[in-house]
């Protein structure tokens, strides 16, 4: 009931974040679906079918990881002052953000459902009934345990990942915590960038393993009634690992970078500012780059050739773009939030609000100059074994 009242007093774009959350959840729970309709329709072609449940696994997490990054900017999870003493301290907020998200992403569930049924022509009245009865094996019966299982998965992780997320947020240091920081300057540097390289490299090395013999033939991607290799996911799998884990260190060395040779005030600040949000949005920012390596890819694979995407590789597609880039986009506003009391200080300190858009512009130029080559570099490497 709290977190039904919560929504109702929750400002438009919260309402619109959330929105967008149950979108993502209808778009994989179609999906799901999708697969589940493939599988009862062709039981005699059980590899296509986990091949296909497989690739819906990309979309799932990219759904997750967009709801996670909503819940903790959510600001009705957000812990204030007074909240601990009516109840509502850490464990409780947590408790109501995954049920925040869990509404959410269910609402997007049963729009699935609603949506699949009626595409099969299991539900009459509206236009376009049956309409891709074949696409969706409307021959054969659709389990409905199995369906509300897969339509679960959606709601039941991203509550999950959404408690465990904000039960483990920091609290807000106090003004004794707040000094020491300030005069020791940042916190310390990110340790996963060794790893993240040692992962992107195995991921790359296992696509051109499995992609040996396979020069000049593009794998096969679901949603032609075809499957597609296991071992170019898992390898695709590691690199996007492997980015999201080298992210935070990378946006570190970007900050570094931004305060050497005699750096000014404009350029301390923003150099000091990467380097304190490396966490924050260090991993959104791997991720979109793994996507986007795997769509410049994947445009060097079929851009020419006579292989046309399929309407549900199009929409998974859509989806996993859609989400990360919302993701770190909303990384980016909580980042925002977080330093807003450092902002106002500045301001009424009588620091130019124009020296705090250069510091975001020189911001966000670091981070474009180093991770769009690395994008570039990872997209060409990842297709070189498949096109040469």
């Amino acid at each position: 009931m709290l977190a039904l009242r919560l929504t109702r007093g929750t400002h438009p774009l919260v309402l619109v974040r959330r929105l967008l959350v149950a979108a993502a959840s209808a778009g994989v729970g179609f999906l799901l679906l999708c697969t589940l309709g493939y599988a009862s329709g062709h039981p005699a072609q059980a590899t296509g079918s986990v091949l296909r449940l497989l690739w819906c696994l990309v979309p799932l997490a990219a759904t997750v990881q967009f709801a996670v990054a909503v819940a903790r900017t959510d600001p009705g999870t957000r812990p204030r002052p007074g909240l601990s003493a009516i109840g509502l301290g850490p464990v409780r907020l947590s408790v109501l953000a995954a049920v925040s998200t869990a509404v959410s992403t269910t609402l997007g569930s049963m729009v699935a459902l609603l949506f699949f049924l009626h595409l099969r022509g299991d539900l009459t009245g509206l236009p376009f009934d049956g309409g891709a009865a074949e696409l969706l094996g409307a021959e054969a019966p659709l389990p409905l345990a199995a369906a509300l299982v897969l339509l679960a998965l959606v709601p039941v992780a991203s509550a999950l990942a959404s408690a465990l997320a904000l039960r483990s947020r920091p609290s807000a240091p106090s003004s004794d915590t707040a000094e020491v920081t300030d005069e020791a300057g940042t916190s310390r540097a990110p340790s996963g960038l060794p790893w993240g390289v040692a992962l992107t490299a195995a991921g790359l090395a296992v696509e051109a393993y499995v992609s040996r013999g396979a020069a000049g033939n593009p794998f096969p991607l679901p949603g032609r009634l075809d499957a597609a290799p296991a071992g170019v996911l898992a390898g695709w799998t590691l690199t996007a690992i492997g980015l999201a884990m080298a992210g935070p260190g990378l946006t570190y060395l970007c900050g570094q970078l931004l305060q050497a040779v005699r750096p000014g005030a404009v350029r301390l600040l923003a150099g000091r500012v990467l380097m304190n949000e490396a966490n924050r949005i260090g991993r959104p920012i791997g991720v979109v780059c793994a996507v986007l390596s795997a769509v410049i890819a994947a445009v060097a694979l079929y851009g020419t050739g006579p292989r046309p995407f399929g309407p549900l590789t199009a929409l998974g597609a859509a989806l996993v773009l859609g989400c990360t880039t919302a993701t770190l986009l909303t990384s980016a506003l909580e980042a925002k939030q977080a330093r807003a009391d450092t902002a106002d200080a500045l301001l009424r300190m009588g620091a130019p609000a124009s020296a705090l858009r250069s510091a975001t512009a020189l911001r966000t130029g670091a981070l474009l100059l180093v991770f769009a080559p690395l994008t570039w570099v990872v997209a060409e490497l990842a297709a070189l074994p498949l096109t040469a």
